[in-house]
């Protein structure tokens, strides 16, 4: 009888062993399950983060986020904004810039784009850097491509007051309004509009003799090849200066790896016959009687900004309507050039075509002038 008791608790606990064996195997079971659905997570979250485009700069702390509000298009392009803060685009400080001289921009860097080959990427991003702590704008970096570009009506900026802002009016500036909120990425390429990271205050100068050719150069080759462009622009201070003292573009063709679009500039925020304060962006005409009024940043928007062409007078505008001449028209974006404009060089040989005439007969046909050769 002690025999059948001993081997019946014998059995008991081989049993129990075995059921805890078995409880063991599927808790471990169950670990491996939740451990491959971590994975699986991450590498989502991952591949999420690569769709983003760039979103981290390994510089600061940048969050990506899908701007859903923006032009159409933006959405099916995988069009992201990344708060991109210091960057870490060049070498490039006021000590190694030389004075202005006469030119609104100079060649930086053997006009050879700080870009790592590496970057050259067709992939569609926008990356805007927040303010600094003086409320400075600094860069703005994109992949410019068709679809970043506007399709929708340009919308207000005037609400935007960016660091160094005054509205003041000389008879000696064109337009009369000294600073404009410049873009550093223009409407043109990327559709934005009041976004206080990509305005700047700079002078009429900067913006329509400095910054403005180069923006046409890129967006007339995009829209003749179809084409993405790297294109980024970094404000330079000096110091905890409130104004720039001028800006960086660079620029370089993905595709065609830069035979297309390269260049590097620096482009000076001066204004010809005004003398700028750019601690507090304060100035003065260097000839007393040049000087109109001034007042507070909110009380004008001043001008719109990265215009598409300088003010002429009623009689140099008679005088090139009636002179006839030869220009060169792209049928692909209904713009006429001079025969010897840079712009004419990317051409496809389908969209060029051979215009002798006056040129006020090319407007009424509904042709534009080039903004970078001003035919």
């Amino acid at each position: 009888m002690d025999k059948m008791k001993k081997l019946k608790f014998l059995l008991a606990n081989i049993i129990l062993a075995g059921v805890l064996v078995l409880g063991g195997c599927a808790d471990a079971g169950d670990s491996s399950q939740s451990s491959s659905s971590k994975e699986t997570t991450t590498q989502e979250s991952a591949s999420s983060e690569d769709q983003n485009t760039n979103a981290e700069d390994s510089s600061d702390d940048t969050s990506a986020q899908t701007d859903s509000g923006n032009t159409a298009g933006s959405d099916t392009a995988g069009k992201t904004k990344a708060a991109a803060s210091k960057a870490k685009t060049s070498a490039v400080s006021t000590s190694k810039i030389p004075k202005y001289s006469g030119s609104p921009y100079i060649k930086v860097h053997n006009n050879v784009p700080f870009f790592k080959k590496s970057d050259l990427t067709k992939k569609v991003f926008e990356k805007y850097s927040k303010l600094d702590a003086l409320g400075r704008c600094r860069t703005a970096y994109a992949n410019v491509c068709k679809a970043t570009m506007p399709t929708e009506k340009r919308g207000r900026i005037g609400m935007v007051k960016p660091s160094g802002w005054h509205t003041v009016k000389y008879n000696n500036v064109d337009g009369k309004y000294l600073y404009n909120r410049c873009h550093l990425i223009g409407y043109q390429l990327t559709a934005e509009n009041a976004n206080e990271s990509n305005l700047m205050t700079g002078t009429r100068y900067l913006n329509v003799d400095g910054m403005l050719p180069f923006e046409n150069m890129v967006a007339d080759y995009v829209k003749e090849t179809n084409n993405h462009v790297l294109y980024r622009i970094t404000p330079i201070y000096t110091d905890e200066n409130l104004l720039a003292d001028g800006v960086l573009m660079e620029a370089e063709s993905v595709e065609d790896k830069g035979k297309g679009i390269s260049y590097c500039v620096y482009v000076y925020n001066v204004q010809p016959g005004i003398k700028i304060d750019y601690e507090t962006g304060d100035s003065s005409a260097k000839n007393a009687s040049n000087k109109m009024s001034s007042g507070s940043s909110s009380k004008s928007s001043g001008n719109t900004y990265h215009s598409s062409r300088k003010h002429t007078s009623t009689q140099s505008r008679s005088g090139q309507s009636s002179a006839k001449g030869t220009y060169i028209i792209n049928e692909n974006t209904n713009k006429f050039h001079k025969p010897d404009c840079r712009s004419v060089k990317m051409m496809k040989d389908k969209n060029k075509k051979t215009y002798t005439g006056k040129r006020s007969e090319l407007i009424n046909s509904g042709y534009e002038p080039c903004k970078n050769c001003n035919p």
